[in-house]
């Protein structure tokens, strides 16, 4: 799963959708430094894998026979394996401290010279070129001689070859991101921007560089003065397809492992990101569901980004908004909705969670909100993609509720001792309150699953947090929740809550509904026979902010 080296993909029979034609479309614009933006997962190591295969005089050029690109044999010939190419990747460049952090970029550096042993032994170089050759493979490597490693490089390649050369620098920005987290920031700015400055603007044996990245950093911060960067973001027209599968792609995809009426699940949970003019699927996604569902037809659609790093934008985001402007926002995101943002495409790491518009900003080029159309030069649509960032939406928003609740003890306490004394007015006036705090999931999205799953997730977050109470809850086979279960300290008591969304605005009525399902159900029976005598029984009914708790009457209990 995500093979991201082109050989092997070919030689070893992967599927391959194919994008070779990002090659001819390169050469055509005749650019000098391109650099690509795109969210983590759309394939931006695996296109930069290509492009070394095609380019490089070392590859094997069998591997595009019958490709897209082979069509076009006259670009082939005059280009396929006829340049030196140098391709390094700043992704391990991730440490606590800035120390280490340059020992991996060393190292890194190291790995790249040694591909090419060949420089000590030939003829067009001088005993000077090959003692600076043997610096780029030293333990200890000063930062200067570091820097200029990939410009040094394209000169002894060049002279070798008699050709100049393609340099192709994956993740550039992961470096400055790990920085940024780990307290260095401007050390290693200072490092990047010497690198690429010798490799990109003062490089006469340069051919052509790309460079990949997730965020596209202010151009004064890395990039000064460099001319002849053409940058390719997700707003640009240009090359959008490439990056991501179309839904003809994905069809067909769907279709040679024979699960094409998986269709409609796949395109609800990975779809909907738009890049440019195309709207694309999450290319990581989507190959690891097919992978699932290959093997096991009835494996249910997953959410593949969750345990990546960059959710932590998700979550710096809703801690940051607590104004209530940026709440009703947010509702109306998950709603299925579009609100109209200013983006701001540059920015650098320092500033991005400094403003809330920033923060807009990040969403967007990290893939975690999608454009919808333009209003104005600045001004997007945005919208939640699809069904699995949703599902990241309201998983940050859980976690960040229970950490409110859990730093409120008060309220906790009040509410929970309420629930156990019986005090159905008391109850509903703190639950309320909750509701009113909290952003509110509405579910649009989803077909089947009625609406009582986000209040029911609201009592189940509060209750968790009360640590001596065991509270369980019965979830019914596709049809959302069914009740909560609470036993209080020492099982002395138990608590039953079922959960109705009133879709009238009737709270009354949906709360009757919710007291004859306990009774129809005869849960209680079932505790009285393992011994408990206290039980409670609570009818909640919600609707919008909205609730109204009430307490079954106990046979003979005057209550």
């Amino acid at each position: 799963m995500g093979v991201e080296n082109f050989e092997q993909i070919i030689n070893d029979n992967y599927y391959y959708v194919d994008k070779t034609a990002l090659i001819s479309e390169l050469l055509r614009s005749g650019g000098m430094v391109y650099l690509f933006t795109r969210p983590r997962r759309f394939g931006k190591t695996l296109n930069m894998s290509m492009l070394e295969y095609f380019f490089s005089i070392e590859g094997d050029q069998s591997v595009f026979d019958g490709v897209e690109i082979s069509k076009d044999t006259k670009l082939c010939e005059e280009y396929m394996g006829k340049y030196p190419v140098i391709s390094i990747s700043l992704k391990g460049i991730n440490a606590a401290a800035y120390e280490d952090a340059f020992d991996f970029a060393v190292q890194i550096m190291k790995e790249v010279a040694a591909t090419m042993q060949f420089l000590p032994e030939s003829k067009q170089l001088s005993e000077y070129d090959k003692s600076e050759y043997q610096k780029l493979l030293d333990g200890s490597m000063s930062e200067a001689v570091f820097c200029s490693g990939l410009k040094k490089l394209s000169i002894l390649l060049e002279k070798h070859y008699g050709r100049k050369v393609i340099l192709l620098i994956d993740e550039y920005d992961v470096p400055l991101a790990k920085a940024f987290e780990n307290g260095y920031y401007d050390q290693m700015v200072f490092l990047i921007r010497s690198l690429l400055e010798r490799a990109l603007k003062t490089n006469n044996s340069l051919k052509f560089a790309v460079m990949t990245g997730c965020m596209r950093i202010s151009k004064e911060s890395i990039f000064t003065g460099l001319n002849n960067l053409k940058v390719l973001s997700i707003t640009d027209e240009r090359y959008n397809e490439y990056f991501g599968f179309t839904d003809t792609e994905v069809k067909n995809m769907l279709e040679y492992y024979g699960i094409e009426e998986y269709y409609e699940e796949v395109k609800r949970w990975y779809d909907g990101f738009q890049f440019g003019g195309a709207e694309v699927y999450c290319p990581w996604d989507v190959l690891n569901y097919c992978d699932k569902l290959k093997d096991h037809a009835d494996s249910f659609p997953e959410n593949y980004w969750i345990n990546t790093s960059s959710n932590d934008a998700v979550r710096k985001f809703i801690q940051m908004s607590d104004n209530l402007k940026t709440k009703r926002e947010i509702e109306k995101l998950l709603a299925g909705e579009e609100i109209t943002k200013e983006i701001h495409q540059e920015l650098i790491y320092p500033e991005m969670y400094q403003s809330l518009e920033n923060v807009w900003s990040l969403l967007f080029m990290t893939g975690y909100l999608t454009q919808r159309g333009r209003v104005d030069a600045k001004r997007y649509k945005l919208a939640i993609p699809n069904l699995e960032i949703r599902d990241i939406f309201e998983t940050q928003i859980m976690e960040y509720f229970k950490e409110s609740v859990a730093k409120d003890g008060e309220t906790l306490s009040g509410f929970c001792d309420a629930l156990k004394n019986g005090e159905e007015m008391k109850v509903e006036e703190i639950f309320e309150n909750y509701l009113k705090k909290t952003i509110s999931v509405r579910d649009t999205f989803v077909r089947k699953a009625s609406k009582e799953n986000f209040y029911h997730g609201i009592l189940l977050g509060i209750l968790g947090v009360k640590e001596e109470w065991y509270v369980s809850s019965n979830q019914e086979s596709g049809e959302g929740y069914s009740d909560i279960l609470v036993e209080a300290e020492n099982s002395e008591m138990v608590i039953l809550i079922e959960v109705k969304y009133a879709n009238d605005g009737n709270l009354d009525q949906a709360c009757e509904r919710a007291l004859r399902q306990i009774e129809e159900k005869k849960y209680d029976e079932e505790l009285r026979e393992n011994g408990v005598d206290k039980i409670l029984k609570y009818g909640i009914a919600c609707y919008m902010k909205r609730c109204k708790v009430k307490l079954a009457e106990e046979h003979g209990d005057p209550h």
